[in-house]
């Protein structure tokens, strides 16, 4: 997928944000913009402007000053509010906050309802979106029965069932366990890949980026570095003064290079890893 010959869903210019009541900014003049179709990781410690930055793309927050658009819509515009949450749904850390009925598909169904959808499409977009996630065996449960990670597969099969082009999910992977984890990553993923859904995944976790087509770390409201994951996570050192750590496998290929070897730290798999490895002592 060539993500220059596509035309960004989501598009921010000079985007300035101070919170009400603070003298600083928590966004410095941010330009980005979010190709349709991809799968795009905004990495940053705690205090970066990442989590401020998601909930801008749906107009949860306004711009201080400076431009959010998405599909072309000014989110500043009121009476275009309803087209901008219909285009890009979010999914936030707590899965509890957004479960709001007794029954997993009564749950799912919410959001629909409330957009005037006829029943019968509700029914169709309630199974298909419980099936999408991988829940739809437990349609009939109580959510509050189910591990934190079926929480957030159902929390994100609500937004599903609205029908949106672009999803947003802030941190949504910060309360669950690694299985948990694993299993959000692998359904946003399989979302991206299979339906050509835009994912932005705002995360800390290094594991949950290797996948994406592209990574964008802020630091101080800024953004530090923009690129593939190869080309993000060779940046050892700036990834290491933002206080972030890379994935194993560059890690180790980083202190190999440190004791002479000559490998490439594009090598972001296992696979890769060793492969470059075995080259590297077969060529010793």
């Amino acid at each position: 997928m060539n993500l220059q010959d596509m035309q960004p869903i989501i598009r921010v210019e000079d985007l300035h944000y101070t919170y009400p009541g603070d003298e600083i900014e928590t966004l410095h003049g941010l330009d980005l913009e979010i190709a349709e179709g991809s799968f795009v990781a905004v990495l940053g410690h705690n205090g970066s402007g990442k989590s401020t930055l998601a909930k801008l793309m749906n107009a949860i927050l306004l711009p201080t000053s400076g431009r959010v658009y998405v599909d072309g819509i000014d989110t500043a515009d009121e009476d275009r509010l309803l087209d901008v949450r219909r285009t890009v749904g979010m999914v936030f850390q707590n899965p509890d906050n957004q479960i709001v009925a007794n029954v997993v598909e009564d749950d799912v169904a919410f959001a629909p309802e409330n957009l005037g959808v006829p029943s019968a499409e509700i029914r169709k977009r309630v199974d298909d979106a419980l099936r999408t996630v991988g829940m739809y065996e437990y349609r009939l449960h109580a959510p509050h029965l189910l591990s934190g990670g079926q929480k957030q597969r159902v929390a994100i099969a609500g937004v599903l069932a609205m029908q949106p082009r672009c999803v947003v999910l802030d941190e949504p992977t910060a309360m669950l366990d690694p299985v948990g984890r694993r299993e959000v990553v692998a359904t946003v993923t399989r979302l991206c890949r299979e339906r050509g859904m835009t994912v932005v995944l705002i995360t800390h976790h290094m594991s949950e980026c290797v996948g994406a087509d592209r990574l964008v770390v802020m630091s101080e409201g800024r953004i530090a570095a923009d690129g593939t994951p190869r080309e993000v996570f060779s940046q050892v050192e700036l990834l290491r003064s933002e206080g972030l750590s890379v994935p194993a496998t560059t890690e180790l290929i980083y202190e190999l290079r440190r004791d002479g070897y000559e490998l490439p730290l594009g090598a972001l798999s296992v696979g890769e890893c060793a492969a470059a490895i075995m080259a590297a002592v077969k060529g010793a």
